[in-house]
């Protein structure tokens, strides 16, 4: 069984690892590039770009899994690092609110800078922004206690014209980002390295965490470890396997993940490796069984190239993106 921490550790200082804090529908993520300057220490980051500091708990539950891809030929990894419910929680405000200066920022010259909570009602997350402009501030103030999404509010708008940096506070520490919000000044898109995400569609969902991924009852994600990707590079770009990334995934996966998951897609291994038709094979039909055979076909595919019987399968049991969500949902 792997220790925690000590991974926890490892995948720190290891570029190729990306992390996050948040809710299904409000994250800030924090990424680093090979040999960018950062202050550290084992469980903290602190690059021009943001920072993250986890802070373990004796409750922390790792839950390691995989998800389906619209891209046939990928998938994603993760762990999700999980509280209970009561250890999770946090304040839930539904209104921005003045939280005073962070003395809990990383770098001592954001200290004096004021923190507000935004108000997106989300349990294991308290979504900030954080300035030191008094023109935002003063604004910030004469709203506070409403809605962001309130009809009328001005207050969305000034936030993403200023560009404040964001928090994100868990029960496993925080994440804070210091590079523009994504929009118009942007490209209309995310910047490289550390950026948030703020979407209402998702929000009003309520959910803590999306369906696709396989938390346990009673728990709560409150920070995501993404492990180096065997088959995307660190810009997002196709790339051959990497074998060692490819094992040291599973190496968490075997520990820490969804055992229908496990026993779906190792079962189609070996029935490929038999030379089983797809018809000889008792598929398991709940949502993370199908997931597990549909990520195993297409494994086997990057590792072991194509073939007519691999072909068989895909038609039998994988529709490839055709009903698959952005988030990789099934539909």
């Amino acid at each position: 069984m792997p220790d925690l921490e000590h991974v926890l550790v490892e995948q720190l200082a290891d570029y190729r690892s990306g992390w996050s804090m948040g809710s299904f529908g409000a994250i800030a993520e924090f990424h680093q590039d090979d040999g960018e300057p950062c202050s550290a220490t084992s469980l903290e980051r602190v690059t021009a770009r943001g920072d993250i500091r986890i802070l373990p708990q004796p409750e922390m539950t790792p839950v390691a899994y995989e998800t389906l891809s619209l891209r046939p030929h990928r998938w994603s990894q993760s762990v999700a690092l999980c509280l209970p419910l009561t250890a999770a929680s946090r304040a839930n405000r539904s209104a921005l609110t003045e939280l005073g200066p962070d003395a809990g920022a990383l770098r001592e010259q954001d200290r004096g800078a004021i923190l507000f909570d935004m108000g997106l009602s989300q349990i294991q997350v308290d979504f900030c922004i954080r300035t030191s402009d008094q023109g935002l501030i003063d604004a910030l103030r004469a709203h506070a206690g409403r809605s962001l999404f309130e009809p009328g509010n001005p207050v969305m708008g000034r936030i993403l014209s200023a560009h404040p940096h964001r928090v994100a506070l868990t029960g496993l520490g925080r994440v804070e980002v210091y590079q523009k919000i994504g929009g118009p000044e942007t490209g209309g898109r995310s910047p490289e390295g550390p950026h948030t995400h703020v979407l209402p569609k998702l929000l009003k969902a309520g959910r803590t965490h999306s369906a696709n991924v396989p938390i346990p009852d009673g728990l709560v994600p409150c920070a995501g470890l993404y492990p180096g990707n065997p088959v995307i590079g660190p810009l997002g770009e196709d790339r051959d396997v990497d074998p060692d990334l490819f094992d040291a995934f599973q190496t968490l996966l075997r520990a820490w993940g969804n055992r229908d998951y496990i026993a779906a897609r190792d079962g189609s291994w070996r029935a490929l490796e038999a030379g089983l038709a797809p018809h000889q094979f008792d598929a398991d039909t709940s949502r993370q069984g199908r997931a597990g055979l549909r990520n195993g076909l297409r494994q086997w595919r990057r590792r072991h190239g194509d073939s007519a019987l691999l072909e068989e399968w895909s038609r039998a049991f994988d529709k490839g993106a055709s009903d698959i969500d952005e988030t990789g949902h099934e539909t």
